[in-house]
């Protein structure tokens, strides 16, 4: 994607493979910020921090830490048990540390170095292209409630949900890819941005990034939601996920649920966007996720600019009031209309027996 004219995407290394450059995304929407990542334990931080957060994201961050680990020649083992824990929810940072064990243990420690960071490279660049496939079958999808609009020029209204989007992959994003592939086609599209506390991604980086692209948005509280919905503001619901279970059910940011409920209620289609390495095919029971539950703090202390254009945490809580946060909740398999992946879009019924022959586990 493009920031003020020129091409970024989330991750990458340097010329030389000793170093990673990230986007500080607990800098935006007010700094653009690139940070250096040295070292195995500054991946960890970044990752835990959310510095990089998205399922792909850290993924394909937690694959660079352990190319990160090979130059300092750090025990492999325990470099993925440290990366796998640290963030417990999302599939794709287990499948990407995993997979990198799988081409790594087998080699020298003398050909380890070069062998990860291809393979790191090798992880971001399918990423990108899943990403552009699901771009284009959930094109089809828009294209089609367009179509029961009333007029060619009538705008589809599209609510998102944190952000699922360029910044929580590589590039091109899951839930954000084909509202992409829409207004780049020429479709009249319209975004309802959730603000999604306690972190607000929706609000500092889904609107920041459509912002960026040029598409038509407006950020919204998350509590008038529902009421979008009822006066038929509300055309579809796009989501990404941090993990889908074998038979549909979608765990992603917390509050999908709710807005899955009232789509449900007002007759609206309910959409997420999912690469296959997001699901976790040896779960068919939602409840045996593993739901993050992050500082109350986030809940607490709130990121804003101040006046003088500096960036600043202020508390918004009354002294001594505790602080509950589950970063993530589940949706039901019952309440989604369609996963929309790089091989098409399925029902939670169908995606088994449509999906599964068509990737190597």
């Amino acid at each position: 994607m493009k920031v003020k004219e020129k091409y970024y995407r989330t991750i990458w290394p340097s010329a030389d493979n000793t170093i990673v450059y990230i986007i500080d995304q607990t800098k935006l929407p007010h700094v653009f910020e690139i940070a250096e990542i040295r070292t195995l334990p500054q991946m960890i931080h970044a990752i835990k921090t959310m510095q990089v957060r998205g399922a792909p994201l850290i993924g394909a961050a937690a694959a660079y830490g352990m190319a990160l680990a090979t130059l300092q020649l750090d025990d492999l083992q325990e470099a993925a048990k440290l990366l796998i824990h640290s963030r417990p929810t999302a599939l794709n940072l287990r499948w990407a540390v995993e997979r990198m064990l799988h081409t790594l243990l087998p080699l020298t420690h003398t050909n380890r170095n070069a062998a990860a960071w291809l393979e790191a490279a090798r992880i971001c660049d399918e990423d990108v292209q899943m990403n552009r496939q699901i771009g284009q079958h959930g094109l089809n999808v828009i294209q089609k409630v367009a179509a029961l609009r009333k007029t060619n020029t009538a705008v589809v209204n599209i609510l998102t949900h944190c952000n699922a989007g360029w910044l929580a992959t590589v590039d091109v994003g899951t839930a954000l890819a084909p509202i992409y592939a829409a207004h780049d086609a020429g479709l009249s599209v319209h975004v309802w941005v959730g603000e999604t506390r306690p972190r607000n991604q929706g609000a500092s980086l889904t609107a920041w990034e459509l912002g960026q692209h040029g598409v038509s948005h407006t950020v919204v509280a998350d509590n008038a939601i529902g009421h979008l919905m009822q006066v038929g503001a509300v055309d579809m619901v796009i989501v990404g996920a941090d993990r889908l279970t074998a038979l549909g059910d979608v765990c992603n940011k917390i509050g999908t649920y709710l807005r899955a409920l009232a789509a449900k209620d007002n007759h609206i289609p309910f959409y997420a966007a999912v690469p296959s390495p997001t699901i976790d095919w040896s779960i068919r029971d939602a409840n045996h996720i593993e739901i993050e539950h992050r500082a109350s703090e986030e809940v607490s202390r709130i990121q804003g600019l101040n006046t003088a254009g500096h960036l600043q945490h202020v508390a918004i809580l009354p002294a001594g009031s505790p602080a509950f946060n589950p970063a993530f909740d589940v949706t039901p398999a019952h309440l989604v209309t369609g996963i929309m992946t790089e091989h098409g879009v399925y029902s939670p019924a169908e995606l088994k027996q449509a999906l599964l022959p068509k990737i190597s586990l």
